[in-house]
């Protein structure tokens, strides 16, 4: 069996891999029984140029890199690690928002340029978690971990909007549902966004949700560039219609050094890091060898796409 990689993955993963298969970077080669891809795209073309492929396995969790479509027309599973990677994703929106929420850059920055003259300088007054409000957009099993973190350990209120979980399973994370943004942007004093990028996911909060928000809210994304239209979350930080926000991704990655956002002092950005850890490469990288494999042996996968 031939196997097309080329991106780094765990090298446990690999070593699992050529076990069982032959491993090219050649994406032109046309014996290629399966493609495992982290970011880069599989368009209708690969697929179709690969004429004994069976499986394409996605690094990760959301697929919006691979040719859904061309996917199920030609016959072809596609695979996924939707578990693996939610603690290091979870522990890094717990990360960014102490990080906004305490003006840590903001501080490390100022001493660092000379420009502290005193212990907690006063226009750097941080906030608690402690007994705040988070809305949830999407709640997925990253949202739903991290609303655990935050209930657990700082006793945050949580609310979440989402129109595929039903209010019982929101419920049983100590998650209250609401029926739509506008119940629920209102109300809370941090956003997380943590859905898959669709067509009803893009631009899920632009100006229009912006202006719904408490002037003192802060907006986490670690989903998907798009989700979040960055021209409009430029605006509303510049102009006091969202205190501050953070993310881990964007339209274009990694970003552009003269990316209005990142001119700002309430923005803070991460190169798409969230799964970035040793701990989730292992797991995603077993996980979409153990899927893809399992299909190539013509055994049910685990967690399949289509």
């Amino acid at each position: 069996m031939l196997v097309y990689l080329n991106e780094n993955i765990h090298p446990e993963a690999i070593t699992e891999l050529k076990k069982h298969a032959k491993i090219t970077n050649d994406h032109m080669n046309t014996e290629i029984d399966a493609i495992i891809v982290r970011t880069e795209p599989v368009t209708r073309e690969m697929m179709e140029h690969s004429k004994n492929l069976k499986v394409i396995g996605k690094h990760g969790i959301g697929y919006d890199n691979i040719d859904i479509d061309a996917a199920h027309d030609l016959g072809i599973s596609v695979v996924y690690t939707p578990t693996a990677n939610s603690q290091s994703v979870a522990e890094l929106i717990i990360t960014l928002l102490l990080n906004v929420t305490r003006n840590i850059i903001p501080n490390h920055r100022r001493l660092v340029q000379g420009e502290t003259q005193t212990n907690a300088p006063n226009d750097l007054i941080g906030n608690e978690l402690l007994g705040k409000k988070m809305g949830f957009i999407g709640l997925g099993n990253v949202a739903l971990l991290t609303g655990d973190i935050l209930r657990k350990g700082f006793s945050v209120d949580l609310l979440g909007y989402d129109p595929y979980v039903t209010t019982e399973k929101a419920a049983s994370h100590g998650i209250t549902k609401t029926e739509s943004l506008q119940e629920m942007l209102p109300e809370v004093d941090f956003i997380n966004v943590s859905v898959p990028l669709t067509e009803s996911t893009k631009n899920i909060i632009s100006m229009r949700e912006l202006k719904m928000c408490k002037k003192s809210a802060i907006l986490i994304n670690t989903s998907r560039g798009g989700t979040v239209n960055e021209r409009d979350l430029y605006v509303a930080l510049s102009n006091n219609i969202l205190k501050a926000a953070a993310s881990d991704v964007f339209n274009i990655e990694p970003p552009r050094k003269d990316h209005p956002l990142l001119s700002l002092d309430n923005f803070i950005a991460t190169p798409h890091i969230g799964a970035s850890t040793d701990e989730a490469m292992y797991r995603m990288g077993k996980t979409v060898v153990q899927e893809v494999i399992s299909v190539l042996n013509g055994k049910k996968a685990s967690y399949q796409v289509i």
